[in-house]
């Protein structure tokens, strides 16, 4: 089995894919820039941090690899882990800084986090509860009201109830965990959520959908 993590200049490269490795005790795993690559790869994940937009001209500036994407994604159907604006660019539209059409995987679109309570700060920054809504194998092992470490200022409202896997609370309900069929999303960082990351990157590494 073959991991691969694309490097098109936006994410925590190096803590996702030391996170990969260690979960999955010993598989391979490469930060790759080349769409042929992707295209030999068994499990594909796709880190972000930063703006909507600027990540997608990232990913953009690689060649073929947003066709490549859908290939091996949507078409082959092989499993996909979005993180933060990787999960974020799997919407149909991002409304950070104007508004900017995603990949269209999953029905909604990425919004300004406002949160109820003034005196919460954007970015939502730090540790927080995860409530989760329906079973999924990304989240066995995994207790409800677990926490993980999220870091950001947009959220993901999709437009199917069904494809919320988990949430959590910050002035206001906000998506965690999204997916459906081979796909799948975090808001929080895995990377960086100790053991309940761990355990649900190890979770991604042996789901067969």
């Amino acid at each position: 089995m073959t991991v691969a993590v694309i490097d098109y200049g936006s994410g925590n490269l190096r803590s996702v894919a030391k996170a990969l490795a260690r979960a999955g005790d010993g598989a391979p795993v490469q930060v790759i820039t080349d769409a042929d690559q992707l295209r030999h790869a068994d499990r594909i994940v796709l880190p972000g941090v930063g703006a909507f937009a600027d990540c997608l001209r990232g990913l953009d500036a690689l060649p073929g690899m947003r066709q490549a994407l859908r290939e091996r994604v949507i078409d082959a159907g092989r499993p996909f882990l979005g993180i933060c604006v990787g999960m974020q660019l799997m919407a149909d539209w991002g409304r950070e800084h104007g508004d900017h059409r995603g990949l269209g995987w999953l029905g909604g679109e990425v919004v300004a986090l406002t949160p109820k309570d003034p005196a919460l700060k954007v970015p939502h920054m730090g540790w927080n509860q995860l409530t989760l809504r329906r079973p999924h194998a990304l989240t066995a092992g995994i207790a409800d009201k677990s926490h993980a470490y999220f870091v950001h200022s947009y959220h993901f409202q999709g437009a199917d109830p069904d494809q919320l896997l988990a949430e959590t609370e910050y002035g206001g309900r906000v998506a965690a965990l999204v997916g459906r069929d081979n796909l799948v999303g975090t808001q929080f960082h895995p990377e960086k959520s100790q053991a309940v990351g761990l355990r649900l990157i190890a979770n991604f590494l042996a789901w067969r959908p």
